[in-house]
Formats: structure tokens, C-alpha cells, sequence
């Protein structure tokens, strides 16, 4: 009975040490090759002094160019955006009220 529990504890040692090592050198062995950068990767300090002359549309996401994006920008500053009806207005305050209120009170049945 001694000789099985003694062999079990070896067996049991030798696998948690073949374990941990394996753990060990395959963590290592991945953490070499993500501290690298990939090849195609433009450096930050390129990327810091390129001009961009591409732009999005804040309203709608379309591609812009420089020009078209100024213009963009100007009406959206110039011309406030429309506003809403009195009646959504405070719909839109109410549900506010409750979602706040059923964070502090998960278990009200609003």
C-alpha cells in the first residue's frame, strides 16, 4: 500500500514539473515574438508628420476630401442641428429618470 501511494506521489511530482516547465518555455517562447513589431507596421514617428487628406463625414460615416470636410464642418457649425418637440423632449427626460433610478433600485418593475 505504501509503494502505491509512494509511487503516485512520484508520478504525480514528475508530471506537475514537466507541466510547469512546458508552460514555462511555451509562454517564453511567445512573448519573443510579441514584443516585435510586425514588418509592414509604419513606425509613429512616419506616421506623425503625414498630411491627412482623407476624411470621414461625421453625419454618415461616406469618405470626404479635405476640402469637402471643411465645408462639411462649416454647415454643421453654422446651422444648429434640428430640434426636437417639446413632447419627445420629455419622454426622452423620463427615460433618463428611470434607467437612472433602476441602477440605484435594480429591483423596481418600471
Amino acid at each position: 500500500m505504501r509503494r502505491v501511494k509512494a509511487k503516485k506521489a512520484i508520478i504525480f511530482l514528475v508530471v506537475s514539473i514537466s507541466t510547469s516547465v512546458v508552460v514555462w518555455l511555451v509562454n517564453d517562447w511567445r512573448a519573443s515574438g510579441i514584443a516585435l513589431p510586425e514588418p509592414s507596421d509604419t513606425p509613429e514617428e512616419i506616421l506623425r508628420t503625414e498630411i491627412i487628406i482623407e476624411a470621414r463625414s461625421p453625419v454618415d460615416g461616406k469618405p470626404l476630401t479635405a476640402g469637402e470636410y471643411a465645408e462639411l464642418l462649416t454647415q454643421l457649425q453654422t446651422s444648429p442641428p434640428p430640434k426636437l418637440t417639446p413632447k419627445i423632449r420629455e419622454q426622452v427626460f423620463l427615460l433618463r429618470i428611470r434607467k437612472a433610478l433602476l441602477q440605484v433600485f435594480p429591483f423596481l418593475n418600471l
